[in-house]
């Protein structure tokens, strides 16, 4: 039997505990809150990944299947308009022909084309050049003045890498004096006097890092910043035709295909006799 003075021990303890727990350090409330928050995170990002290769498997699967079947819609409606412009000869309907035409006719010999004058990043500079009738003159030779050479040898002397004696200060001299060089192959004066002040000044302090707080808010906010990009990708999924599909068909996608491919087989059929037709009145 527990007696009365057990009763309000047991009591005292655990109102001691709960005050404790409500007095926990700052720092322990935001753990838990960003850790709560990573999970809800992980869980959703997987939910919308999940839902993106759906979308871009079933997306793959419409262009294999039903791709030839729109390809061939496009090229009959192409030869009506061709068939139709040769025998009234009217200017629009040789316009809508043309047009017709151009929607499916390849552009050949694209990559040969652009072959040495474009790349990811666009155009080169020379062939800039050459589309707007600029003369393509070949690079300058760069001959850096009697100051570039004295500022030169100075910054080399001072920040040599073999000069240091840790690690760490080997590989900030290291980068300091490939900007030196870089500098120096142009022949840019200026930017040689603006790192000779900026080694006088010495290196820059190390920043103070935040405190575990400071670290834990950032964290919150990144993944606050992270849900909302998540939620623009998912909408963005579901705003698409081929979500709007899946939509349709969530139990049987394969078998929407199958409908829409069927549509489109008609849709041909109906063309060709229509070409055919228009073919015969010539």
């Amino acid at each position: 039997m527990t007696t009365p003075e057990a009763e309000q021990g047991g009591v005292a303890g655990a109102d001691r505990a709960t005050s404790q727990g409500a007095a926990a350090r700052p720092e322990e409330r935001l753990e838990r809150a960003v850790r709560a928050a990573e999970q809800a995170l992980i869980e959703y990002e997987i939910a919308v990944e999940t839902f993106r290769v759906e979308v871009e498997n079933f997306a793959r699967l419409h262009e294999q299947r039903l791709g030839p079947l729109y390809a061939r819609l496009e090229e009959l409606e192409a030869q009506t308009a061709e068939a139709r412009a040769a025998r009234t000869g009217d200017p629009e309907d040789l316009r809508k022909a043309q047009e017709a035409r151009a929607r499916v006719q390849p552009i050949d010999g694209v990559e040969e084309l652009l072959h040495g004058w474009m790349d990811s990043h666009g155009l080169f500079p020379e062939a800039v050049a050459m589309l707007t009738d600029q003369p393509v003159r070949p690079p300058q030779r760069v001959r850096p003045s009697e100051e570039a050479r004295r500022l030169y040898r100075e910054l080399a002397r001072k920040a040599h890498p073999d000069l240091a004696q840790e690690d760490a200060e080997r590989e900030r001299r290291e980068e300091f004096i490939t900007r030196v060089n870089a500098a120096y192959a142009r022949g840019d004066e200026g930017e040689l006097r603006e790192l000779a002040a900026e080694w006088a000044a010495g290196p820059k302090p190390k920043e103070q890092r935040p405190s575990r707080s400071e670290e834990l808010y950032a964290r919150l906010e990144w993944l606050a910043e992270r849900k909302e990009l998540l939620t623009l990708v998912a909408k963005q999924l579901e705003d698409g035709a081929i979500a709007g599909m899946l939509r349709l068909a969530p139990d049987d996608p394969d078998g929407l295909l199958d409908e829409i491919a069927e549509k489109l087989r008609r849709e041909v059929a109906q063309r060709e006799a229509e070409l055919v037709a228009l073919l015969s009145q010539e």
